[in-house]
């Protein structure tokens, strides 16, 4: 039988070692160093690509805190903007980004809290008041000013979590979780009141009286709150 002599075999591993240590690298590079490149289908920009327009706020709440395009470049690419538009859109578009992609979430916004208040006017108000629906303030002012309604409903309750100062009344929660627990506290951090009543079935209305000389009321797992 013949056998591979040893020398063949010492050469035929160095090649290989080689071959391999030259896929590891980028250049002259090692493939630590390597700068990475996102795949062609990819949509992550190539940092280094410096021509990549910024994208659009993520949300109409979202302005940005760089350089904006003057209310004199607010064009769309076709048509011209109402002066609503122009209006909520003033401020809000970064250099380089199309003022219609902007325009459109504020719309968006709008759809949104038309189609939720058309089935329960409760629950939009909620969504505005917990800030779910971001930018719903300026979208109502300029874009829907038929929901304004739900915008001053909006006004006059608070998100869960901690108010300082909160109106004296009655206020009930906004699709509470079984596990939605409030204290009214005076400034010296006394709890001047709590909830909900022990025995409360799970799934009740969750109302909470706040005193008058409340301080700071504290909220978990209530959603919103809403003038009872």
């Amino acid at each position: 039988m013949y056998r591979r002599p040893a020398t063949a075999a010492v050469l035929l591993a160095t090649v290989l070692s080689l071959s391999l240590t030259a896929c590891s690298s980028d250049g002259d590079k090692p493939a630590a160093e390597a700068k990475p490149k996102p795949p062609a289908a990819s949509s992550v920009p190539d940092p280094a690509d410096s021509s990549a327009a910024p994208a659009a706020p993520s949300s109409p709440a979202a302005k940005p805190t760089g350089p904006v395009l003057p209310d004199a470049k607010l064009t769309p690419a076709t048509g011209s903007f109402k002066e609503n538009e122009k209006k909520y859109l003033s401020g809000r578009v970064p250099e380089k980004t199309d003022p219609a992609a902007v325009l459109q979430t504020g719309q968006e916004a709008c759809q949104r809290i038309a189609r939720t208040a058309k089935r329960d006017k409760d629950a939009a108000v909620a969504a505005v008041v917990s800030g779910e629906i971001a930018g719903a303030k300026d979208a109502i002012t300029h874009l829907c000013p038929e929901q304004k309604p739900v915008l001053a409903a909006a006004e006059k309750g608070f998100g869960d979590g901690t108010r300082k100062s909160p109106a004296a009344g009655t206020y009930r929660a906004a699709s509470p979780t079984p596990s939605c627990a409030w204290q009214a506290k005076s400034a010296a951090g006394a709890v001047l009141a709590s909830g909900p009543e022990p025995g409360a079935k799970p799934g009740a209305p969750v109302t909470a009286k706040i005193p008058a000389g409340t301080s700071e009321f504290v909220s978990a797992g209530c959603y919103a709150w809403l003038p009872a």
